[in-house]
């Protein structure tokens, strides 16, 4: 029997690409117990939130150790968010490719083969020698061509394994793991520099873990997870499931072009203006996972408090701190959206954008007075950073739950590719880079000195905030057509 507890099988070309059942006979489960099928689907949601940690892990363990990267290959802050940029460009242009594959194809075998390409690049990218630096460079991008063929298809396999009040749940413990990998990341990194006194065995960590994934994967997730559509949302009784589509009228629904699927997405206004408004939050979180650690670095030399960097291993305080500041409110951040939005949805339809509006706002608010205060006061700077960051990760569940009620389940996995793809392309596959030429820039025109090291990077961080009101306006425009999308899709 299936993980998503549906007792009987769609025919085969629906399983491939998760076309609208017609049919699902009613009866007892096959195991005899309704509680299996649950516990299948918990141990499965599991596993993929395991793999999303080490997932997000690997993303930023190069910003936890920039410092010594940056010395170790005599890079200038223009080359250095290359690095991140080259990352992000390979794992947007990767997307679409695996979203097709994924609404077509088993993704059990895409996942566990995305987790094994990754994991290997990243091993091997640790035995890199410092004449290489574009070696290390295009590791990166291969690691990023891995990591998207798990971001887009995981999700629409936890959709589809819970029925809409858990699955809101779910998604919320998922992309907990975002925030919580990411500031891991930061800590491993940071330890292993400061433990081994090479950087490198930073990179030798997350691939014992992504093989532990690979194992479990293979034995734990279901070899065919359910589609989950219109057919199958129906009334669910004692383990009997009571099928829509025995009603007259009720048809299945043809295949689709891939073609046809974009098509059908660019007309849906709220998929399209939510998709921007993540856009401008991948830009600021790009901006800021890459840069900031660096950035408190020049501040505290600023200020005296820290001496410049001139031995072979620097201090790596700041991105421990930043790294437990990330996990602690990303947990917190997602916990609390996911919350909010469920309360908030029950006296307005339109509570999900304008809870993304929101959070866009006041964090664009907060790391404008970080950047502001931090010249004169640390402490301020980590207290607003952390605030920042906290509203921006009240959107993470929020906006992929606003995306898989307004689109059909058979396009959900095409729709989180070109999301991904879009808001990437847009946000952090540049922000990094734009952010470190900028302050090269600045720089350039100004004397050398460690006063305008650090201002050079605390006016170009200004167009983050900026940005961030931008998204807010856009998930503005969202609310406008979330109810009429929705129908739409449930029709």
């Amino acid at each position: 029997h299936e993980s998503t507890g549906l007792q009987s099988q769609p025919p085969p070309e629906e399983q491939s690409y998760g076309a609208t059942a017609a049919h699902v006979r009613q009866g007892p489960f096959v195991s005899g117990s309704r509680n299996d099928p649950a516990k299948r689907a918990y141990l499965t949601a599991a596993v993929l939130c395991y793999a999303n940690l080490i997932n997000f892990m690997d993303w930023f363990i190069v910003p936890g150790i920039l410092l010594d990267i940056q010395k170790y290959f005599k890079l200038s802050d223009e080359d250095t968010g290359l690095l991140q940029t080259v990352f992000i460009l390979c794992y947007m242009l990767a997307a679409p490719v695996f979203g097709y594959l994924g609404d077509r194809y088993n993704r059990k075998i895409i996942l566990g083969a995305g987790i094994f390409f990754w994991s290997g690049v990243t091993l091997g990218s640790s035995f890199i020698s410092e004449w290489y630096y574009w070696i290390f460079i295009l590791s990166r991008g291969l690691v990023g061509i891995g990591t998207a063929s798990y971001s887009t298809i995981a999700p629409t396999i936890i959709a589809d394994l819970f029925e809409e009040g858990k699955r809101t749940t779910m998604l919320s413990v998922f992309y907990i793991f975002i925030p919580v990998g990411s500031g891991l990341g930061y800590v491993l990194a940071a330890s292993m520099a400061d433990v081994t006194g090479d950087w490198h065995w930073a990179f030798r960590v997350t691939p014992c873990m992504g093989g532990l994934a690979l194992v479990l994967l293979i034995l734990l997730v279901p070899h065919r997870t359910q589609r989950r559509t219109a057919a199958h949302r129906a009334l669910s009784i004692s383990g009997t499931i009571r099928v829509a589509a025995e009603k007259p009228g009720v048809q299945r629904t043809a295949k689709t072009t891939w073609y046809q699927d974009v098509i059908s997405l660019a007309k849906n206004w709220s998929f399209v203006w939510s998709s921007l408004g993540l856009t401008a939050m991948a830009f600021v979180t790009g901006a800021l996972g890459m840069w900031v650690p660096l950035f408190l670095y020049r501040a505290q030399v600023v200020q005296g408090i820290v001496p410049p960097c001139l031995q072979e291993s620097c201090n790596s305080s700041n991105s421990l701190i930043f790294g437990g500041i990330t996990i602690g409110t990303g947990i917190l951040g997602v916990i609390a959206g996911a919350e909010a939005a469920r309360r908030l949805r029950k006296i307005n339809n339109k509570a999900d954008p304008l809870v993304c509006a929101t959070s866009m706002f006041i964090s664009a608010l907060c790391l404008y007075v970080a950047l502001m205060v931090a010249q004169t006061n640390i402490l301020s700077t980590f207290v607003f950073i952390a605030f920042g960051e906290l509203f921006l990760s009240v959107n993470w569940a929020v906006v992929t739950d606003i995306l898989l009620y307004v689109v059909t389940p058979r396009r959900q996995s095409t729709a989180i590719a070109l999301q991904i793809l879009v808001s990437h392309l847009l946000g952090d596959a540049g922000s990094p880079y734009l952010i470190g030429t900028i302050a090269h820039a600045i720089q350039a025109k100004n004397a050398h000195s460690l006063q305008w090291s650090f201002w050079s990077m605390q006016y170009s961080f200004i167009l983050c905030a900026f940005v961030g009101v931008f998204g807010g306006g856009f998930f503005l425009l969202t609310s406008f057509y979330i109810e009429e999308d929705r129908k739409e899709a449930e029709r």
